[in-house]
């Protein structure tokens, strides 16, 4: 599917809009790096390919594996430069991806229709973040898995740069947050992941997997 026809008019928009500065930064080049992310990777391992979503999927690196792997995949970004990076890495991994544009403030995915959702890096506000991710975990489907991969807040207090440290979160902290907005979920995992065993420095991630029965 093609971006979003309801998506405002970029003309419209200061050049402040964050919408568009991830546009430019999308345009100067691929920021995430080859391959997908090993703490994605970990958690949907041994998992049976059915449908997928993720949100906030930048370039679509992850999106584009988990096709590679059989997943059905729906990728949601809000930046149409980074969607359109996606599409070109779709087609050169001869995979097929739906591509959606959609801020994900102002849309919700359908309640009950993935497999999987996959959240990576998305470090929103927590009053953001709350909503955001509450709305995702109502997409997963009977016998789903919510996998969220995000910088721990030991990432910011080892001094590893990054998001602002109050978009960081632990995998217990936002296990609770989804919980206590849905008390079916089941979490299966729920670890820090360094990148750079001790006693080196590297970035730190959290991994939360969560299965709604």
């Amino acid at each position: 599917m093609a971006a979003d026809e309801t998506a405002p008019d970029r003309s419209e928009r200061p050049t402040d809009d964050p919408r568009l500065q991830w546009d430019a930064r999308h345009s100067a080049g691929d920021f995430e790096g080859e391959g997908p992310n090993l703490a994605l990777v970990a958690g949907v391992a041994g998992l049976q390919p059915g449908s997928a979503l993720e949100l906030g999927a930048g370039s679509g690196t992850n999106a584009v594996w988990l096709a590679q792997q059989g997943w059905r995949v729906t990728a949601v970004d809000w930046s149409a430069v980074g969607l359109a990076n996606g599409r070109v890495k779709a087609d050169q991994a001869g995979v097929a991806v739906e591509w959606l544009e959609h801020d994900l403030l102002a849309w919700s995915p359908p309640v009950r229709s993935f497999d999987l959702v996959a959240i990576v890096y998305l470090h929103l506000p927590p009053e953001e973040r709350g909503p955001v991710y509450a709305d995702a975990a109502a997409a997963v489907a009977p016998n789903g898995r919510m996998v969220v991969v995000g910088h721990d807040r030991l990432h910011g207090a080892e001094g590893q740069g990054g998001p602002d440290p109050a978009r960081l979160f632990t995998a217990d902290e936002l296990a609770r947050d989804l919980q206590a907005a849905d008390p079916y979920l089941i979490v299966e995992r729920a670890e820090v992941r360094r990148r750079v065993p001790l006693p080196g420095h590297g970035p730190i991630d959290s991994l939360l997997v969560l299965r709604r029965p």
